[in-house]
């Protein structure tokens, strides 16, 4: 299947659903979206985009977007989404390296891509001023224009439909490509996990241009008829729970942060306050109450979800045990870009578990490296890459000739079958003894402190270092028991932190000291902290041994 295939039949089986729009707006029905589609497809025949061509798409959240992306994709050109928190110059970049003729962005960042023109390298300059631009915003409300005969081939399942820029946790960019049977195949392969019904109403508020968000966020629920809504601004509190109360989803996709954050903040206090700490020992009770938890925290949901999503990281096990114990249908998910994302996923059955593999997939444990089985994980499936766009040296490290792809992420199957995931490859520590060592669950450790906001585990040489960022807000509160010198009682705090954790774990996954980061540490499009940013100032331990 193809996306033109996909959108056709989402077209003739949904037409007068509701399909795209602002929360605080009347959505384009499937028909209208896609009038939007031929409209915005008269535009780039009129500037010689043709089969094959590639178009950048550079813009937050806008119903626009997906029409953008099936307008490309549905007449055999390639899009090539940014992310709109990418830097100017790595926009940049990025479109000269994929050879994009236009560029389509939005009000919000035209400002800084002109300004940035003028002061680009000579040698980019000069490429990137034969780049046509069009306002995203312009194109939404563009006036219906009769539809442009297809003149090139249609795309085919072997067409390539997408190149997308991701720099990740290691800070060196990659175009990856992805088919059209990627895409749709793992679009066809992960639909059945949110069961989602036609008219069913998702609020969208990770960035399109992830993967994460636009297979499972705009393809899936397109496939089945039903509607997505946009925020018009970033997903503040104050902009948020207005916009859950108002469109109240029955399907959410979201990362880690974004849940704990609502867990520690509304959820936790309460089941911390006199007497439901208590009655929380009884387990007659502590059912009782946590499914009421799970209650409220679903009405402020909206009241009627029914698939929460949850990707991109590793979720806190304090806030697993939560959502899995009071009944919120929460479920997660592992995938990569590479994997057009979805390799594994399921309904919150299995505590811990990214869930069985999707089918059509072959998932299997490389040489494991301890005594439970865990190894590097390696895919198989319609739904992996073509490659790396231009770079077949870091294709072949990462994909083999019969399209087996390395995920470097390691893993291991329990006897259920389900997935679990251990950490990276390439954040494993070796020990002194030659032990390997995961910061993940040692930085998750620290993450149940309701005083610690993220953490960070390195190697600095000879010991592990944990980098801490605090929850000042709460800072006094917590403190008050430690002293009136805030600074004293937070390094006496820490101390004792770092004890109490060291005892539960191995003597060789010790931590030496607790530092605090200043600010929130830097992150990707869904939110993992880019690690090679703090590893330069504290050596490249993972590379090699420590000190005993």
């Amino acid at each position: 299947m193809t996306l033109f295939e996909l959108w056709a039949e989402a077209v003739r089986r949904h037409a007068l659903r509701p399909a795209l729009g602002w929360v605080d707006e009347t959505a384009w029905s499937y028909s209208e979206l896609d009038q939007r589609i031929r409209t915005i497809q008269v535009h780039f025949a009129r500037l010689g985009l043709a089969s094959g061509d590639r178009l950048a798409l550079w813009s937050h959240n806008h119903p626009a977007w997906g029409a953008v992306y099936l307008a490309v994709t549905t007449s055999g050109a390639v899009i090539v989404p940014l992310l709109p928190e990418f830097p100017v110059a790595e926009t940049a970049q990025a479109i000269i390296h994929s050879g994009a003729k236009v560029l389509v962005l939005s009000k919000a960042l035209r400002d800084v891509w002109v300004e940035y023109i003028p002061q680009a390298p000579d040698e980019l300059k000069t490429a990137l001023q034969e780049v046509t631009v069009l306002l995203l915003d312009e194109l939404a409300e563009a006036p219906p224009l009769p539809p442009v005969l297809q003149t090139g081939p249609l795309p085919t399942e072997s067409t390539l439909a997408a190149i997308i820029y991701t720099s990740g946790t290691t800070g060196k960019p990659k175009g990856v490509m992805l088919s059209h049977r990627n895409l749709t195949s793992n679009v066809n392969a992960a639909a059945p996990i949110p069961r989602l019904q036609p008219g069913n109403r998702l609020l969208s508020v990770l960035p399109l241009a992830h993967t994460y968000e636009c297979t499972l966020g705009l393809l899936i629920p397109l496939s089945l008829g039903c509607q997505v809504s946009y925020l018009r601004k970033q997903p503040a509190p104050a902009v948020l729970i207005p916009a859950l109360a108002s469109v109240r989803p029955h399907a959410m996709l979201t990362v880690p942060l974004f849940i704990e954050k609502i867990y520690r903040q509304k959820i936790l206090p309460s089941l911390q306050k006199q007497p439901v700490k208590v009655l929380l020992k009884v387990p007659l009770l502590r059912s009782l109450i946590l499914r009421r938890a799970g209650h409220k925290l679903k009405s402020l949901m909206g009241g009627r979800i029914h698939f929460f999503g949850i990707g991109g990281a590793g979720l806190a096990p304090e806030v697993a045990r939560f959502l899995h114990k009071s009944g919120f249908p929460y479920a997660i998910g592992y995938g990569l870009t590479e994997s057009s994302p979805l390799l594994a996923g399921h309904l919150g059955v299995k505590l811990y578990s990214t869930g069985k593999v999707l089918t059509g997939v072959r998932i299997k444990i490389a040489e494991p490296l301890n005594e439970e089985g865990a190894g590097e994980i390696l895919a198989q499936g319609p739904n992996i890459m073509m490659g790396y766009y231009k770079d077949p040296e870091r294709t072949a490290e990462v994909l083999s000739a019969d399209g087996w792809l390395r995920t470097g992420d390691l893993g291991r199957f329990d006897r259920h079958g389900h997935l679990h995931i251990v950490g990276r490859s390439k954040n494993m520590i070796l020990g002194p003894g030659g032990e390997n060592i995961y910061p993940e669950p040692i930085e998750a450790l620290y993450n149940q402190d309701q005083l610690i906001v993220e953490t960070l585990v390195l190697h600095n040489g000879s010991h592990l270092v944990a980098k801490v960022v605090v929850d000042h807000e709460t800072l006094p509160d917590k403190l008050a028991p430690w002293g009136r010198d805030l600074g004293k009682a937070l390094e006496a705090y820490l101390e004792n932190m770092k004890h109490l954790i060291n005892k539960r774990l191995a003597r060789f996954s010790h931590i030496s000291h607790v530092e605090v980061q200043d600010k929130p540490f830097e992150k990707t499009a869904t939110m993992k902290i880019k690690r090679y940013l703090y590893e330069k100032s504290h050596g490249k331990g993972r590379k090699g041994q420590m000190g005993t």
